[in-house]
């Protein structure tokens, strides 16, 4: 094996061209409980965007590779691995050496294997999607079967997670789309309804589709737009998890009084040790039941980073996940 590799590599914050592929990275060695992984392919989240950028609270140390979920063969072992060995095919939500890259480093406990019946694109589509969906979904809004949920820009990574968990959990599930093509995914994989949050009165549709109870729990994809209407869906004691924000948004905070309603923050990092394993076990029997079945909408070559950071933020409608391919 090769001791270097190619990897994206960001030596300085700023927009999407500082991503840079390099190909004299030496390849990374695991270390005790952890796992060397030949990368296949990788997943591209919001969140990568935001800390490229330098807006987002936790700075890397310059220079870095990005990404944490990806999907491949495993390589080679630490020690103290017992789980894994070489030639297992594997999905990881943690890498810690950078996700962007012919090869990563991630621990032995953020690493699952990967069903025969998923492709690597798939497996790198599963780590910060349908964790955030799940954390969001049962630790921070506790959700229960019966209960009425909008995920309020269902067509992206998160949002399909979050919609096939939802529908799994027995929840009545609406989802809002920007595009035909985006209402369609939505309902495709779980959501009962799908309504466009381009058109005028979108609102008040969904609330004619609760017969005018209102929502019991939203699933906010960006808030900085949609927090002061999501709070005026709200059915009493409604709850609106926030996922993605891109900037400061007002609100009157009377609209949660009369509701006595709710507003939380999701962080996926936040999570401890039993709540990633609690979330494991749970998506692992939701991969062999056949109901978590990820979308992958964009693939881009590892080269072509820079234009899926571009995309991911700039395109029109979001319909499944981005990722890069080695």
């Amino acid at each position: 094996m090769s001791k270097l590799m190619r990897a994206i590599r960001v030596g300085e914050f700023g927009p999407p061209s500082v991503l840079r592929l390099c190909s004299d990275v030496p390849v990374p060695q695991p270390g005790q409980r952890q796992v060397l992984i030949r990368v296949h392919a990788c997943g591209v989240n919001p969140v990568e965007t935001y800390i490229r950028s330098g807006m987002f609270a936790r700075k890397p140390n310059l220079p870095y590779t990005p990404g944490t979920d990806a999907a491949g063969v495993v390589e080679a072992v630490g020690e103290g691995v017992t789980a894994l060995k070489a030639g297992d095919r594997v999905f990881t939500t943690g890498s810690e050496t950078g996700a962007y890259a012919e090869f990563t480093v991630a621990a032995e406990d953020c690493v699952h294997k990967l069903p025969d019946a998923l492709d690597f694109t798939q497996g790198a589509a599963i780590g910060v999607p349908y964790f955030t969906a799940y954390r969001a979904l049962i630790h921070k809004a506790y959700a229960k079967a019966g209960q009425t949920v909008l995920i309020h820009g269902a067509s992206g990574g998160v949002g399909v997670a979050t919609c096939q968990l939802s529908r799994n959990l027995g929840l009545r599930v609406l989802g809002t789309a920007g595009t035909p093509e985006g209402m369609k995914l939505v309902l495709k994989n779980g959501a009962h309804l799908a309504f466009n949050h381009r058109e005028e009165g979108y609102t008040d549709k969904i609330m004619e589709a609760t017969g005018g109870k209102g929502i019991d729990l939203i699933i906010e994809m960006l808030s900085n737009v949609n927090l002061s209407k999501d709070l005026q869906m709200l059915a009493y004691g409604g709850r609106v998890m926030i996922v993605g924000s891109r900037g400061p948004i007002e609100i009157d905070p009377r609209d949660t009084m009369f509701k006595e309603s709710s507003i939380t923050g999701v962080a996926l990092y936040c999570a401890t040790p039993e709540q990633k394993q609690e979330c494991a076990a749970f998506l692992c029997a939701g991969m062999e039941a056949g109901w978590l079945r990820p979308v992958v909408g964009s693939k881009y070559p590892v080269d072509k980073a820079s234009q899926a950071h571009h995309d991911i933020i700039k395109s029109p409608g979001a319909a499944g996940k981005i990722v890069l391919t080695m």
